[in-house]
């Protein structure tokens, strides 16, 4: 630790006394002379019990138990200058010890260490006071109470002395009081800096080490590395590393360098001077694993700044930190890996990183050690970030499948920042593939059950980048994925809850997964983000929107729309509009339950069975309580074929290419309905409506071949109010007694729920209901929309089929509602006046 300077205690006059020699056995007599009167009594005892106490921590412990430490308490402010001195010294050496330190600052002895540390004091008092202050110091307690008593000043004063033990003591003590932040600015105002530099030219490398030290900690106040850099500070510390005889301080002068590079200013001055280029040429030779991590740390913290990045990239720092990626020291990899990252946010840095860096940060993937990984992988998360080229780099080093394992590492910023590897390697398609075919959605599984939000919000990110895929989709299901991401929907992290709704909007493209996600739970929790104005966000609305498409009844009963492109399939049931937070029943909960006087809940099933005719009655006995023998049907079903292919048997004949092309179109619009028909045979289907299927076909065959959409329109909805009771005048509305004709249906069926086939006198509600029916089996594109009080609505969009004025030129298509209850075909112009009479009736 360095030399040490020895110093003779004062001896008393030979006349007087003899030494008094001590053992344990006899220290209880010596501690109880410490209460004598007599000053060369007291001068002796102390004497005699710093050598008893030097001789090992056993012994402090013993004069503690006897009471030393009370009766020296006293003597440290006795009159006599030796008693003092030798009280003092005792203090000093027994305060190593952590129960007689616990009783010092019992006593509050360190406003008298302090009134010691007077320049006319004796500089052996100066040495030992300083030594017990400096064991204290090492409490946070100590420490405030040595700043509030004014300790700072004479502390730094002693800086100077020429006794190298007081220095020692002193600059220790500061060292320890400066952890403080108060101390800090207090050391600063009161001008330690030259001291300090001073100390660096001492012949004692303990000294020159905590006067680094020192400097490190209060140099990461910027006002300290002006007034360091003011007093050619700089100059110092790159002296230091210039010279081989201070390798033993280069560590050190390396941290203080470090903070100080943080300042643009600072930097600038230092490459001005070549001392930036000598210092990473130290660096780039040195074989010292300290001194590289500390110059990576070092280059990390002056990264933080724009322009020191600008500096750092203008000297080649890339090239430093990519060397320091292959020293054999996992702490020196992990600090140039966080440099990496720091540099990443300069893009010329960025793009040299990418031709050089990436294979090296890939192989680290693969590092036993766990610290190693995440730092790795944290710098390939900044380089892939908005970097396509980085990305293909990545995947060119063969990066994709240890990125893939990482996702199972231990520590969260590892699993995190793969994910994000991964997902920046998603936006190109190639890449995506490749991820994918490494089981990328089962490996995404395990994150999603993490406790740690940004594993979480990263995991569900992944997903939603992978999630365009139906095979991802699948293996996620299959993974059982699914679960943990619905159950992130509660997070309290907005984050969270934003990129788990996006997951959530992308896999409910498929339709099985969407019928999953619901089974779940999905759309309950997303109903209930809805009615949140804190949780509610575009993707939440985003997502409940997705799966409310795949569930179409449960969507017209919320929302009160339909859109064209929402296609109505068997299954379909309308049970009006429901109260938000109120539960949405299947149509198999609401079949069975008793028959009320409640708005019936109209379905559609137009789907026959393969094998037999079912007749009223039975129809009447399925609706009626018997329908359990329904759900256990195993029977398959062919759905659209039959009236498909019947109706193309019967059209094809004398019918013109243009009718041939709207008789192919409606058979590929069937099939495609079809297809979302087969989910499964599992789901709870009502009898069938051979009423609507044959109103389907006979739709078909009267309304297709029709030459324009307008004529379509208008002809289907004179078939639907045909169907439906027919034109009703204005003025007698209130005589159309359909709702006594529905609860005769009821009755009869002993059930609330109606086949839509079934509706001889409908109103607005069950007319826009068969025309959207009708009009999405056979082609013709309409919404449907709830009003009030039973209204309901079909709107179309048409083009004008002879613009006035204007030959030649297409116009935009107009919106219109479709009457279907007083002219049924007249088409109302949205927005009208006689198109809000129409709805509010």
């Amino acid at each position: 630790m360095g030399k040490k300077v020895k110093k003779e205690v004062e001896p008393p006059p030979k006349d007087v006394f003899d030494p008094l020699l001590i053992e344990s056995k006899t220290a209880a007599t010596v501690v109880l002379m410490l209460s004598s009167p007599e000053e060369e009594v007291l001068a002796k005892a102390c004497d005699a019990l710093y050598k008893f106490a030097s001789k090992g921590d056993e012994n402090k412990v013993t004069l503690l138990g006897l009471g030393a430490v009370e009766h020296l308490y006293k003597l440290i402010s006795h009159e006599d200058p030796i008693v003092r001195r030798n009280a003092i010294m005792v203090f000093g050496i027994m305060a190593s010890n952590h129960d007689v330190k616990k009783l010092l600052r019992e006593l509050d002895v360190t406003n008298s260490l302090i009134s010691q540390l007077a320049p006319e004091e004796d500089v052996v008092i100066h040495e030992f006071a300083t030594l017990c202050l400096a064991h204290m110091a090492v409490e946070y307690t100590t420490k405030v109470q040595i700043f509030e008593q004014g300790g700072l000043e004479p502390l730094i004063r002693l800086l100077g002395s020429p006794d190298p033990d007081v220095k020692k003591n002193s600059v220790e003590c500061l060292y320890l009081l400066v952890q403080d932040f108060q101390s800090r600015a207090a050391v600063r105002a009161l001008n330690v800096i030259p001291p300090l530099l001073e100390l660096l030219n001492s012949e004692y490398p303990v000294i020159q080490l905590l006067a680094l030290k020192t400097l490190e900690v209060i140099s990461k106040d910027r006002e300290t590395r002006i007034i360091l850099g003011e007093n050619k500070g700089l100059d110092c510390l790159l002296k230091i590393l210039e010279a081989n005889e201070f390798s033993d301080l280069h560590v050190e002068a390396l941290a203080v360098l470090g903070n100080c590079l943080e300042d643009v200013h600072t930097l600038q001055l230092i490459q001005q001077t070549g001392g930036l280029k000598k210092l990473l040429s130290f660096v780039g030779v040195s074989t010292v694993p300290d001194i590289q991590r500390n110059a990576a740390k070092a280059i990390t913290k002056a990264a933080y700044d724009s322009e020191n990045r600008k500096i750092l990239n203008e000297e080649e720092v890339e090239k430093c930190l990519i060397n320091l990626l292959e020293i054999d020291n996992d702490g020196v990899k992990v600090a140039a890996s966080q440099a990496i990252s720091a540099m990443c946010e300069n893009l010329a840095s960025k793009r040299a990183f990418g031709l050089q860096g990436i294979p090296q940060l890939v192989q680290l993937l693969s590092s036993d050690n766990e610290e190693v990984k995440e730092a790795a992988v944290t710098a390939l998360a900044n380089l892939t970030a908005a970097s396509p080229s980085n990305a293909r780099a990545v995947a060119e080093a063969e990066g994709i499948e240890p990125l893939v394992n990482t996702l199972n590492a231990q520590r969260d910023g590892a699993i995190a920042n793969a994910a994000t590897v991964l997902t920046n390697l998603a936006m190109q398609e190639p890449f995506r593939v490749n991820i994918q075919s490494h089981g990328i959605m089962s490996a995404l599984a395990k994150p999603l059950h993490s406790t740690n939000s940004q594993v979480q919000s990263k995991a569900a990110f992944a997903v939603a980048a992978f999630g365009c895929d139906a095979d991802a989709r699948t293996e996620l299901r299959s993974a059982g994925g699914l679960g943990p991401l619905i159950e992130l929907l509660h997070s309290k992290n907005e984050e969270v809850r934003r990129n788990v709704c996006w997951a959530v909007m992308v896999c409910a493209s498929d339709e099985l997964t969407a019928v999953e996600l619901c089974r779940l739970g999905a759309l309950d929790i997303l109903e209930e983000i809805s009615l949140s104005t804190g949780h509610k966000n575009n993707f939440s609305e985003a997502a409940l929107e997705k799966l409310l498409d795949n569930n179409l009844s449960q969507k017209y009963s919320q929302m009160g729309y339909l859109s064209s492109s929402n296609i109505i399939t068997d299954g379909f049931y309308d049970c009006g509009q429901i109260k938000p937070g109120v539960k949405f029943l299947s149509l198999e909960e609401l079949s069975m339950q008793e028959l009320t006087d409640r708005r019936a809940v109209i379905f559609i099933n137009a789907k026959p069975r393969e094998d037999s005719m079912v007749s009223p009655m039975e129809e009447k006995q399925e609706l009626s309580g018997q329908r359990s023998s329904l759900s256990k049907s195993s029977t398959r079903e062919k759905g659209l074929r039959y009236y498909t292919l019947n109706y193309m048997c019967i059209s094809l004949k004398g019918k013109g290419k243009k009718e041939e092309e709207k008789i192919k179109d409606v058979t590929q619009i069937i099939s495609k309905v079809q297809d979302e028909i087969n989910l499964g045979n599992s789901h709870w289907l009502p009898p069938p409506d051979f009423i609507l299927l044959d109103y389907i076909n006979d739709a078909s065959k009267t309304v297709l071949p029709l030459t324009t959409t307008r004529e379509q329109v208008v002809a289907l909805a004179q078939f639907v109010a045909d169907k439906m009771g027919g034109p009703i005048e204005r003025d007698k509305l209130h005589d159309f007694s359909w709702e006594l004709h529905i609860s005769e249906i009821e009755f009869e069926l002993k059930c609330n729920v109606v086949p839509i086939g079934k509706v001889k006198k409908g109103t607005f509600c069950h007319r826009a209901l068969l025309f959207k029916v009708l009009g999405d089996r056979i082609g013709i594109g309409c919404s449907l929309v709830r009003g009030e009080y039973n209204r309901a609505w079909n709107e179309v969009k048409l083009v004008d089929d002879s613009p006035q004025g204007i030959a030649g030129l297409l116009l935009p298509p107009q919106e219109y509602i479709v009457d279907l209850m007083f002219e049924p075909g007249f088409l109302i112009k949205q927005g009208s006046a006689e198109a809000d009479q129409y709805k509010h009736i």
